[in-house]
């Protein structure tokens, strides 16, 4: 199963409803709840190209926000990115 890491900030619908759609997979995920950690929103931002929240990662592959995730569950490649069998 993938490596599945959910970067999010607080409160954030977009976050919650992310996470709602992957819960809804049977999939295991990590929420990094980022907070003020300027840091982190630098790292993320660097990694992802994105400045937005939430930022969902796949094995290390940025697949972007909730709008990306659901557009790919629309089409079935969430579910083969995921490794789930939904």
């Amino acid at each position: 199963m993938a490596k599945i890491v959910v970067y999010t900030r607080d409160p954030c619908p977009f976050c919650r409803q992310a996470m709602a759609l992957l819960s809804s997979k049977g999939v295991e995920f990590e929420e990094v709840e980022m907070g003020d950690d300027e840091a982190l929103h630098k790292e993320v931002r660097r990694l992802s190209g994105r400045l937005t929240v939430p930022q969902i990662f796949v094995d290390g592959k940025p697949l972007g926000g909730y709008q990306e995730i659901r557009e790919l569950d629309a089409t079935g490649e969430l579910d083969e990115l995921l490794g789930s069998e939904k």
